[in-house]
């Protein structure tokens, strides 16, 4: 199968072990699971809802899709407060001050026809899902809403006519439906209930952690210049990480970071000494790293390397 499958790419795919050859391809691991809910999502046209702890290939998702499928990726970040005017569309305020100046210095007295003119194509700017409806037919992007938990309730039912109908409604222009609908891929990291109404017009998946030899798997494909004895002990250690009493538990992506930094530092092999000089890439809390430095690092790697062993 080709490394891009381009506009024809989603017709192309025709069953699960296609997505997943596919998403491996651009070094995405996923189970069977989590292939069977994307192949569903891109057949039958529906938004994909990801939901999981940090860290844990949300995102990467729609990262993977976007370039397996040769497609622009359209990314709106989500956080508290966000409205229309930065997710759909705002209006260019400063040209249409400049407009109303030049108007007003040639004596243009018909304000219906300047109104008209202030309000049109000429002076929108394209916010991201404007963007994503806007987009040519045979190619839609991958729009990712991320981190959809951040927003708030009215940002929830504002998307609602985006994701049901695929089209966003600009009052001075009237509604803009996409001409062919973009791939949806929608995360949160569950730090509050989305609402229901919402979940109903996706398809949902929980992304949980990996096992072993999936995250082995996965390590394999993202950093392959890790050595098979360094990668079976970062995977076996933050395996045991994960067991522990953390106030933010390692996801894939910091497994990852892990490997690359033992890597810079040319280690072979895990030591307590080495697991104690680089939690800071594997944790992120203070209290969290304080509480596996020194005497706890070194049972957790025993535990490792034992179980490894055995």
């Amino acid at each position: 199968m080709d490394q891009t499958l381009g506009a024809q790419g989603t017709a192309a795919l025709k069953d699960i072990d296609a997505v997943k050859q596919l998403l491996a391809q651009t070094g995405y691991v996923c189970g069977r699971d989590l292939a069977t809910v994307v192949f569903l999502s891109l057949r039958l046209g529906r938004p994909l809802f990801l939901e999981g702890e940090a860290g844990v290939g949300k995102t990467e998702i729609a990262k993977a899709l976007a370039t397996a499928l040769d497609r622009p990726l359209i990314r709106l970040q989500c956080y508290e407060g966000l409205d229309t005017a930065s997710a759909v569309y705002d209006w260019n305020f400063a040209a249409q001050m400049v407009a109303i100046r030049t108007a007003e210095a040639a004596g243009q007295t018909d304000r219906s026809a300047l109104q008209a003119e202030l309000f049109s194509e000429d002076y929108l700017i394209e916010r991201p899902l404007l963007q994503a409806m806007r987009g040519e037919a045979g190619r839609a992007p991958v729009l990712l809403i991320d981190e959809i938990d951040r927003t708030d309730a009215p940002f929830e039912a504002f998307l609602l006519e985006a994701l049901s109908d695929f089209q966003v409604t600009i009052p001075e222009l009237g509604p803009i439906r996409a001409v062919e609908p973009p791939i949806v891929v929608l995360t949160s990291n569950r730090t509050r209930e989305v609402h229901d109404a919402l979940k109903r017009r996706c398809l949902y998946h929980w992304v949980g952690y990996p096992s072993f030899d999936r995250e082995l798997e996965i390590l394999a494909a993202r950093v392959p210049e890790a050595g098979a004895q360094l990668s079976r002990e970062v995977v076996s250690f933050v395996q045991r990480l994960r067991g522990e009493d953390l106030f933010k538990k390692p996801g894939m992506a910091e497994a990852l970071d892990w490997a690359r930094c033992l890597l810079a530092l040319d280690v072979m092999a895990l030591s307590p000494e080495v697991v104690s000089d680089t939690l800071g890439a594997v944790l992120k809390y203070q209290d969290d790293i304080a509480k596996i430095q020194g005497s706890e690092a070194a049972r957790l790697l025993a535990e490792a390397q034992s179980a490894l062993d055995g």
